[in-house]
């Protein structure tokens, strides 16, 4: 038998693969459910724009040829809707596929990288497959550690610091204020990678405007995703923004058209359509909002969110809680999985699905011990 995990590369060794766990297809047939309703893992809720699936469907005729124009246009309109220059804007099949691009690009044996924790668990993982030391700095669910971050790149010579803006699982945005000090605090030769997948729904307000650091030619990467604002997760689309460099090195590693036509349409028609984001933007609040109010109605805490999820603690074994609510047709996200033990994470959603959510949650509540 031939032994694999010897030829593969060494630091792959001990890494685990990320697994999905049970299709909802067969979770939903071996409970004899009729309905799933999926808020554990941030997908959109509210519904691609009409707009954006008649593109799609439009482009199913030209599936036979590359798209090698889509490129093109898909990052003018994105470029034009960000307002940057077309050369920063680098398109993939996906926020994680950027995430893995990139570390491709500037990791290796010999280098390190620093990943916050609690965060997003993709950035530690493809920083250790590529071969780097990943140093972990500690913060809690309100913020980050931001100097202790700092600080860490600093003794280690780190190469990337991974940040999520809006955090996944917690929702905290980095005030801009933070934001600069941190930046300013970053040693030379490192470059920090700030994954906005969640940053259309924080209030521009707050959120650190990034745009201005790629154009100014500091290290930044932005990453931004259509999977959320737009409903494309199926489709995979997402871009990164940066300085002109970082995108010939990116091209380099990841493949040629690795996008396919029907995202690349489907996300061109999206940033087209003046005010949605900002429509969508409000229409989520509303609902996370309204959340909040009813899981402080039966007791249950939760930490204000900048984005389309609420982590909200239940002071409790959050393992039996939430395999109760798969019982009855909900999915949420257990906080044990992302090291939050008696937390959990809810996908926002329209308002007769929080109030049924959160009915389900006190039910299931109330029959704890």
């Amino acid at each position: 038998m031939t032994d694999w995990d010897a030829i593969a590369r060494p630091s792959l060794r001990g890494l685990k693969r990320y697994d999905p766990g049970e299709t909802r297809d067969a979770l939903r047939a071996r409970l004899g459910l009729d309905h799933l309703e999926p808020l554990n893992w941030n997908e959109d809720r509210f519904g691609p724009p009409p707009e954006v699936l008649t593109a799609a469907a439009a482009e199913l005729d030209n599936v036979a040829l590359y798209p090698e124009r889509l490129y093109a246009d898909f990052r003018d309109a994105v470029a034009r809707a960000r307002e940057v220059p077309p050369e920063t804007v680098i398109p993939a099949h996906g926020a994680q596929s950027l995430i893995g691009t990139i570390a491709s690009a500037f990791l290796e044996v010999g280098r390190a990288a620093v990943v916050p924790a609690p965060t997003y668990g993709l950035y530690a993982q493809v920083s250790a497959a590529a071969g780097a030391d990943v140093i972990r700095v500690a913060g809690d669910v309100r913020g980050f550690d931001l100097v202790g971050m700092a600080a860490a790149a600093d003794r280690a010579g780190a190469t990337l610091v991974w940040l999520a803006d809006p955090n996944n699982p917690t929702g905290a945005v980095i005030g801009r204020n933070d934001w600069r000090a941190f930046l300013e605090a970053i040693p030379p030769g490192c470059a920090v990678v700030a994954d906005e997948a969640y940053g259309d729904f924080a209030d521009p307000a707050v959120m650190a405007d990034r745009r201005e650091d790629v154009l100014a030619g500091r290290p930044v990467i932005m990453i931004r995703s259509f999977s959320k604002t737009f409903g494309l997760a199926g489709l995979r689309l997402a871009v990164a923004i940066a300085d002109p460099a970082v995108a010939r090195l990116l091209d380099i590693v990841q493949e040629p058209f690795n996008v396919n036509r029907v995202a690349l349409a489907a996300g061109r028609a999206g940033v087209q359509l003046d005010g949605f984001v900002d429509r969508r933007r409000a229409e989520v609040a509303a609902a996370r909002d309204l959340l909040r109010r009813e899981l402080e109605r039966i007791g249950v805490a939760s930490l204000p969110s900048q984005a389309n999820f609420v982590l909200a603690d239940l002071a409790t074994d959050e393992r039996p809680v939430a395999s109760e609510l798969i019982q009855r047709g909900v999915l949420i996200r257990a906080g044990s999985e992302f090291g939050l033990p008696g937390w959990v994470r809810i996908t926002v959603a329209p308002e007769p699905v929080m109030r049924r959510l959160v009915g389900l949650l006190a039910a299931a509540l109330g029959r704890m011990p």
